[in-house]
């Protein structure tokens, strides 16, 4: 039996959408029938499940596809807290490269094909001798870059991660843009393939733009900032579309308030906190997404009360409100096994998006039969 082709997933940087193509092109081979393999070779965002190490990305795809293979040859490289100053320092003697190679034949072993996903751009990983480009040439896989919308900033991106791709002796398939505002910019996707063209480079496909997939969850902000959760849920299906910072008088930040608005206030700003639950009844629940409550001031048992009544989401953290806005602005939105709707609107979209037999063909082997 010949070995499974062999699929990067790169990216010109941090959140531009390696996760959502790799999510939509398992389900389109899955949906064909196709045994799909998955590793995140060097992951720096892990979990410890059951004891084990892993990436994120590689927890998501085994809970979404009920994939078989072990998490740690899934995610055979992680990178924990002080992990690339010990490697430097010479403190690190485990042969990472063949971890991971080993690694990433037993996970191809059966199967139509492996999709294998970079970490951040081409040159991510070098620190500890594993740069993207350097695993894709020690797994001999073919690369697709991932960019994000716009014109000037992807063409720009792609050329520049192509370059180290290609010192490295590595074949770049060609890219994919995502987060595309197709319906104001119908022409993007025309211009972005001259564009490439000129470069030697082939566009395989335009993701368009999503709010949902863009809009982060209460459970992320939960996630990402220390608090105590005071009243209602932090749900992963209940998205976060606007933030506003409530230090004016409660008629002025209430009339600022959009749907699905996350509040940011001090916790002692119960007049503010009382209008909101106000302007959620009013609005039959649907304007408010809840509020952080920020300096640690926790409101008084009426008006905390009054937020337990209506579960609505109140979660109380430390930090000011100016630093705890930052926090909440810098928050990474990455799917999560429990996203139901993320995940069916990124099959969806990757789905009509990139042509999975055309891809899978410039590959060949036994992903095309």
């Amino acid at each position: 039996m010949s070995p499974a082709p062999r699929l990067f997933l790169a990216a010109t940087g941090q959140n531009r959408g390696k996760t959502t193509a790799s999510l939509g092109l398992i389900a389109a081979m899955a949906a064909r029938g196709r045994r799909v393999g998955f590793v995140k070779p060097v992951g720096q965002r892990y979990l410890v499940v059951d004891g084990t190490r892993a990436d994120e990305d590689a927890v998501l795809m085994k809970a979404v596809f009920g994939l078989d293979d072990a998490l740690n040859d899934m995610s055979p490289v992680t990178l924990p807290r002080h992990f690339t100053t010990d490697f430097v320092m010479g403190r690190i003697d485990t042969d990472l490269a063949r971890e991971m190679t080993d690694a990433v034949a037993r996970v191809a072993a059966g199967k139509d094909l492996l999709v294998i996903e970079g970490t951040g751009h081409a040159g991510v990983g070098a620190v500890v001798g594993l740069s993207n480009a350097r695993v894709a040439a020690l797994l001999d896989a073919p690369v697709v870059i991932v960019s994000e919308g716009g014109v000037g900033r992807p063409i720009d991106e792609i050329v520049l991660n192509h370059a180290l791709f290609e010192r490295h002796g590595v074949r770049v398939l060609g890219a994919v843009v995502n987060k595309v505002d197709i319906e104001s910019h119908p022409d993007l996707p025309e211009i972005l393939r001259h564009g490439l063209a000129q470069h030697g480079l082939d566009l395989l496909g335009c993701i368009p733009y999503s709010q949902m997939l863009a809009d982060p969850s209460l459970e992320l902000v939960v996630t990402h900032l220390e608090g105590e959760l005071l009243a209602g849920e932090a749900a992963a299906e209940r998205t976060i579309g606007h933030v506003a910072i409530g230090a004016m008088h409660a008629d002025h930040a209430i009339a600022l308030l959009q749907d699905r608005t996350l509040v940011i206030t001090p916790g002692d700003r119960e007049d503010l906190i009382e209008a909101c639950l106000a302007a959620n009844r009013a609005g039959a629940g649907t304007l408010i997404s809840g509020m952080v409550l920020t300096g640690g001031f926790r409101p008084g048992p009426a008006v905390l009360a009054q937020l337990r009544a209506a579960d609505l989401f109140a979660y109380l953290v430390a930090t000011d409100t100016y630093r705890t806005a930052q926090a909440v602005d810098e928050i990474l939105v990455k799917t999560h096994p429990t996203d139901i709707d993320k995940i069916a609107t990124i099959k969806q979209l990757v789905g009509r998006s990139l042509d999975a037999e055309a891809l899978l063909g410039l590959l060949g082997g036994a992903a095309t039969r």
